[in-house]
């Protein structure tokens, strides 16, 4: 509950963080969208048994330290031991949310550490089947794997920290380490609606009045191997065009979503707190809304469940559709998911005075998982502060059952705020809504 007390605090974004496919820095990120510079391209590790052979990865993050953004010196020590013990996905996370500290003037502390917290979406983290060779081949005879050898012979063989490289608190819990962040910490694991929940669950704790500054952020990739696997076995997948042409979303001729990898984190705080130090405000959180939908067989209802959480954002944000500057879509590139997005949001904005305008992040990168989430809600801000949206690439032949108003040139309006939606294969839908800062 939010008390009466802190009912009306007004939480602001101060700081931005991103690993993407089109870059680290938010400069580079904004000059790649304003452009058309797509993030996909050929793999260098092509998954050729699988016939992927493109995918938006982030090519300029290389796990190394200096993807952290400038560190004080003894941070950088910390930081550089820990990261053998933490899987691809939870260095990009914690790098994002380092960099978005970094953006918010918070690189070198600065804050009182009982009133700053952390809440990261993540994805399910897979682990690479090469880590269990080794103890394979130990319990195994003339072709036949032992079981019963497991745990003398092969156990042995794995990393000692193999478990920890994958779990979800990872990348909230080395970053409440490594900057001393004592308040609340929460690990939110809601596949692609993850960032959008765990910037909620920020903004509440500010408003409850349980900390002053949170990191909320996401990371997650669909170009590990296993999960390259488990997208094949279950989604539509595009192939068979150029790889910076395949990502098309709501396009008629779309063929599938395309893989990619990134993660993204903001620092909100409350408004007293960003005046006070005279901090550079990105927008204002005014709304958010969740609701999972499936029916009696199980099956789910994403239509009905993004217009649900569409509903629930505008109406904590006290707005109506005609108040929505525009919309960032989910936007994935399927068939299906296309039209239950669409359909979801002409059931809401059908009735504005003029069509709501949508732009799809996932045309330039690829989908990043839960990652995708973040870095489409930066994209927004970027959008709000340069104040023009960027196209959806691949946009030429609309398509009957998706009734959008897909921008697809230059030189349209932000307007004054933006729903960020976001939803899984199982009707787990999420949106959040920001408003320019004025």
């Amino acid at each position: 509950m939010v008390s009466a007390e802190h009912a009306s605090r007004r939480v602001v974004i101060t700081g931005l963080g991103i690993v993407s496919p089109l870059g680290l820095a938010k400069d580079a990120f904004w000059s790649a969208l304003v452009e058309g510079r797509s993030g996909v391209a050929p793999l260098e590790q092509p998954l050729k048994d699988l016939h992927i052979s493109y995918g938006g990865a982030a090519r300029e993050f290389n796990e190394g330290i200096d993807n952290f953004g400038a560190l004080p010196s003894e941070k950088k020590k910390q930081i550089r031991k820990g990261l053998k013990t933490l899987c691809r996905e939870s260095i990009m996370g914690l790098a994002s949310a380092q960099r978005a500290l970094g953006d918010a003037g918070y690189g070198d502390g600065g804050y009182d550490p009982d009133r700053v917290g952390v809440v990261f979406g993540t994805d399910y983290m897979l682990m690479d089947a090469a880590e269990f060779a080794a103890g394979i081949a130990a319990c195994t005879t003339d072709k036949q794997f032992d079981f019963t050898q497991w745990t003398t012979a092969g156990f042995a063989k794995l990393f000692p920290l193999w478990l920890l490289r994958y779990l979800p608190n990872m990348p909230s819990a080395h970053l409440g380490i490594y900057n001393d962040l004592r308040g609340p910490s929460n690990s939110i694991t809601f596949r692609e609606a993850a960032f959008n929940l765990s910037l909620t669950e920020a903004t509440r704790i500010i408003q409850r009045g349980q900390a002053d500054i949170m990191v909320a952020g996401a990371t997650g990739t669909r170009l590990h191997p296993m999960s390259v696997i488990h997208v094949v076995q279950n989604e539509t997948v595009a192939n068979g065009e150029a790889p910076e042409r395949s990502a098309r979303p709501f396009d008629l001729n779309r063929r599938g979503l395309v893989m990619g990898e990134g993660a993204g984190s903001v620092v909100v705080e409350s408004l007293e707190s960003a005046e006070a130090r005279g901090a550079t405000i990105y927008g204002e959180v005014v709304g958010m809304g969740s609701s999972a939908v499936c029916d009696r067989k199980l099956n789910a209802k994403c239509d009905v469940a993004l217009a649900n959480a569409l509903r629930a954002a505008l109406r904590t944000a006290q707005m109506t559709p005609d108040d929505l500057g525009h919309i960032q879509a989910h936007g994935l590139g399927t068939k299906r998911c296309d039209i239950d997005e669409s359909h979801a949001i002409q059931a809401v904005c059908g009735e504005r005075k003029s069509p709501v305008p949508v732009t799809a992040l996932k045309s330039f990168t690829g989908h990043m998982g839960a990652g995708s989430g973040a870095v489409e809600l930066i994209a927004g801000l970027l959008s709000l502060a340069n104040n023009q949206l960027y196209p959806t690439l691949n946009y030429e032949t609309p398509d009957p059952e998706c009734p959008v108003n897909v921008v697809r040139s230059k030189g349209v309006s932000p307007g004054d705020s933006f729903a960020n939606l976001c939803v899984t294969p199982q009707g787990q839908a999420s949106c959040v809504i920001v408003k320019r800062w004025k």
